[in-house]
């Protein structure tokens, strides 16, 4: 839920944590796309290299919006899970794309209530790659999309 007492500086800090998350994704991204060792998982690596790319172009959009609230972007990645196991590295990935897409749900109404629409629209944008991603993962896996509406964990 959007918090009625959210300032811009909270927002900007908010989004800031959104950039670590997609530093991460890039990384994990290109990690896992060039190491995922089998043939059942060649499919889901080319696939996690075009998600590299599209996590790079999320970061050049949130780092955009955070300087134009007058904030400056974070350098630092959240934490990398390195493993020589294909389940792990992907398991890895669905997890970090589910905390992302609860984040920018909660980042769009965040946005919406402080009137930054062009904001809540490009993070709306995003937010259905990230899906896209989140599907991809977990058919990889051979599970459902998990349902990220409800708790944090």
């Amino acid at each position: 839920m959007a918090d009625a007492t959210l300032t811009r500086k909270q927002l900007i800090e908010n989004l800031n944590e959104d950039l670590s998350r997609e530093y991460q994704a890039i990384i994990a991204y290109v990690i896992y796309s060039q190491t995922l060792k089998g043939a059942e998982y060649m499919n889901i690596a080319k696939e996690l290299e075009a998600h590299a790319g599209e996590e790079l172009a999320h970061a050049l959009t949130i780092s955009k919006h955070i300087d134009y609230l007058g904030g400056t972007p974070t350098a630092t990645p959240q934490p990398v899970k390195i493993s020589k196991k294909a389940t792990e590295m992907l398991r890895a990935d669905l997890v970090n794309e589910n905390n992302t897409i609860r984040a920018y749900r909660e980042r769009v109404q965040q946005c919406e209530a402080l009137s930054e629409y062009a904001i809540a629209e490009d993070i709306r944008e995003i937010l259905r790659e990230e899906q896209e991603h989140q599907t991809d993962l977990a058919t990889a896996l051979g599970e459902d999309v998990p349902d990220v509406s409800r708790s944090k964990k």
